[in-house]
C-alpha cells in the first residue's frame, strides 16, 4: 500500500480484510477496482487487487454510480445488509432504513425529504457527500437488490419480476439489470447457483403465470425466497421471542427439532399480506421466506421488514467479540453464539403492544392482545397454517367495537386498569389521526422524548419500542426486573443488594457493552 493509504486507517482496515477475503465485511462495504471496472463484495475469492487500484465505498449505489459493474463471480448484491445504518443515528442511517422500506418508491423523493425534515435539495447534497449516491440512486440499486434475488430465487416471469422489484417499465428493468450486473435478466437468471439459492421445495415454489396484481390465493400471489445472514444465526433464539409472544391468528410458530418456523400477518402498503420464515438447515447462512402479497409491489417492503424483524443484518462476529470481554458475559456468548435482536413489521402495532404490556407478564399481555386483536383484527384468508386475521390498526382499536358500538374496540376487548387502558386508547387515536408517527426513519432519541412526554409512557416502554422499530443496539431498558434477574443470575450485580442499587450497578456495569447494550440486554433476558 502507498504511504497515504497506509496513513488512512479505515482505507488499510478495509484493505486488510479484502486480503483476508473476510466474510464478515460482505454488504459493510464495496471494494471497486478501476482497471477492471467492477466492484465486489470483500471476501470475493479473486486475485486481490493492488490498493493503488482499488476504492471502497459503503453502498452498491455509490459504485453504480461511480461507473462499476457488479461481479459475476462473488455476487455482491447477495451479501446481508450493513448494520451500520442501525448504529448511525445521524441523516443517513435514518434515511437508509426508510430506502430499504420502500418510501422512495412509494412517495418519492419529496416524501423522504418531509419525513427527515429537510428540503430535496439538502438531502441530495448530504447524501451523495456521505455516501456518494443519492436518493434515487439508493432507491434504484435497493431495486436491482430485489431484482436479483427474484431472478435466481423464483420462478416468477422476467416481467413479473420487474413490478415486484418496483420498476416502472419492462425496459427501466432490462437497463438497470444490464447496466448493474453487466448482464440481462435471462442470463442471470441461468447463471444461478446452488451454493446462492440452495434447493427449493417444488410444492413451495412458484408455478404457471402471475400478474402483477395476482391471482387470488387467499392472499394475493406467493413469493418464495432465501434470506442471506451472517453467521452465526441464533434463529432459535430470535424465534422463540416471537413464538412466546405470538398471538393466535396473527402469529404462528412451530419451534421443532428439525424445523424453526415463524408466520404471521403483516400490513403492506398495497394490502394485506403475510409471510412464513423457517430455517430448516441452520448455519447454512440462509432462511427461507415465503410471502403471500396482495400485490407483488410488495415484495421490497415485505422482505426488509422480515430482515428487521430477525436483525439478519447484525454484525455477530463484531457483537460476540465485544461482549465477550466482560468475564461475566463471556459464558453466555459462547454458549449463545450470533444473538439476535428482535424488531418488528409494524411500528404502531409494537407500541400498542408495548404499552399494554408494560407492567404485566408476558403471558399475560399475550391474552390482552389476542382478545383485541380477535375482537377488532380484520379477518384474513391465508394458505399460511393457524393465520386467519390481521393485528387492529389504531383506527380499528380508537374506534368502535364491532359487538359493542357504545365504546371503543380498546374498551371493550382490553380489560386493563383505567390508566392503562387510557394510554393505549390515546396512542391509537393519536396514531390514526397522524398526531403521532413512528417509522424506522425517527431519531432514536427525539422518539424516546415525544414518547416518555405521553402520560402513561415511560422510560422502559419508549426504550423498547426504540429498541424494536428502530433496531437500535445500544438500548438498556430502564427498571427492567427481567434483565436484573438475568444479571443476578450472571453474577453481574451485588444479589444482597437493594433493587435500586442493583439497577444503578446494572447501568454502570452495561456502560462498558456500547454501542451493543440490546445484544447484551437479550443475553440476560435468557439468563432469566
Amino acid at each position: 500500500m502507498t504511504d497515504v493509504e497506509l496513513r488512512d486507517p479505515a482505507f488499510a482496515e478495509r484493505y486488510r480484510a479484502i486480503a483476508a477475503r473476510d466474510p464478515r465485511f460482505d454488504g459493510q462495504f464495496y471494494t471497486a477496482v478501476r482497471t477492471t471496472g467492477i466492484y465486489c463484495r470483500p471476501s470475493c475469492p479473486a486475485r486481490t487487487p493492488k490498493a493503488e487500484n482499488v476504492s471502497f465505498y459503503l453502498t452498491s449505489a455509490a459504485a453504480h454510480e461511480a461507473g462499476y459493474r457488479a461481479c459475476k463471480r462473488c455476487l455482491p448484491e447477495a451479501a446481508p445488509g450493513t448494520p451500520e445504518w442501525d448504529l448511525r443515528r445521524d441523516l443517513v442511517g435514518r434515511a437508509m432504513r426508510l430506502v430499504a422500506d420502500g418510501v422512495v418508491d412509494r412517495d418519492g423523493v419529496s416524501g423522504l425529504a418531509s419525513r427527515l425534515g429537510y428540503s430535496e435539495r439538502q438531502l441530495h447534497r448530504l447524501l451523495v457527500g456521505e455516501l456518494g449516491a443519492g436518493p434515487l440512486a439508493l432507491a434504484r440499486a435497493q431495486r436491482a437488490q430485489t431484482a436479483r434475488a427474484l431472478l435466481v430465487g423464483t420462478s416468477l416471469r422476467l416481467a413479473d419480476v420487474a413490478f415486484a422489484a418496483g420498476f416502472g417499465s419492462i425496459r427501466q428493468f432490462n437497463d438497470t439489470v444490464s447496466e448493474v450486473f453487466g448482464t440481462t435478466p435471462s442470463e442471470l437468471r441461468a447463471r444461478r447457483t446452488a451454493r446462492e439459492v440452495g434447493p427449493l421445495p417444488r410444492d413451495r415454489s412458484i408455478d404457471g403465470p402471475i400478474s402483477r396484481q395476482g391471482t387470488d390465493l387467499g392472499g394475493g400471489v406467493r413469493v418464495a425466497l432465501m434470506l442471506p445472514v451472517r453467521e452465526p444465526f441464533d434463529a432459535a433464539g430470535v424465534l422463540r421471542f416471537l413464538a412466546v409472544r405470538a398471538l393466535p391468528g396473527v402469529e404462528s410458530a412451530e419451534l421443532g427439532p428439525t424445523v424453526l418456523r415463524y408466520a404471521r400477518t403483516v400490513a403492506l402498503p398495497h394490502g394485506p399480506g403475510a409471510f412464513e420464515v423457517r430455517v430448516t438447515r441452520p448455519g447454512t447462512g440462509r432462511v427461507e421466506l415465503d410471502l403471500e402479497l396482495a400485490d407483488l409491489a410488495d415484495a421490497p417492503v415485505a422482505v426488509a421488514r422480515v430482515r428487521r424483524l430477525l436483525d439478519l443484518d447484525a454484525d455477530p462476529v463484531a457483537v460476540d467479540h465485544a461482549l465477550a470481554h466482560d468475564p461475566a458475559l463471556a459464558p453466555s456468548v459462547a454458549a449463545v453464539p450470533g444473538i439476535r435482536v428482535p424488531g418488528a413489521v409494524d411500528p404502531a402495532e409494537l407500541l400498542v403492544r408495548a404499552v399494554v404490556g408494560q407492567q404485566i407478564s408476558v403471558a399475560a399481555a399475550r391474552t390482552h392482545l389476542t382478545r383485541l386483536a380477535h375482537g377488532a383484527g380484520s379477518p384474513y384468508a391465508s394458505a399460511f397454517e393457524g393465520l386467519d386475521r390481521l393485528f387492529p390498526t389504531a383506527q380499528q382499536i380508537a374506534g368502535p367495537a364491532p359487538d359493542a358500538p357504545a365504546r371503543s374496540a380498546a374498551e371493550a376487548h382490553l380489560r386493563l386498569p383505567a390508566r392503562i387502558l387510557g394510554t393505549v386508547l390515546a396512542a391509537a387515536r393519536d396514531l390514526a389521526d397522524g398526531s403521532l408517527t413512528l417509522s424506522v426513519g425517527d431519531d432514536p432519541d427525539d422518539l424516546r422524548r415525544r414518547l416518555v412526554a405521553r402520560p402513561g409512557i415511560g422510560p422502559w416502554t419508549a426504550g423498547y419500542v426504540t429498541l424494536r422499530v428502530l433496531g437500535d443496539p445500544d438500548v438498556l431498558m430502564d427498571g427492567d426486573v427481567a434483565l436484573l434477574a438475568g444479571a443476578r443470575n450472571l453474577g453481574l450485580v451485588d444479589a444482597e443488594a437493594s433493587r435500586p442499587h442493583q439497577f444503578k450497578e446494572l447501568a454502570r456495569r452495561g456502560a462498558v457493552w456500547a454501542p451493543w447494550r440490546s445484544y447484551a440486554a437479550m443475553h440476560l433476558w435468557r439468563s432469566a
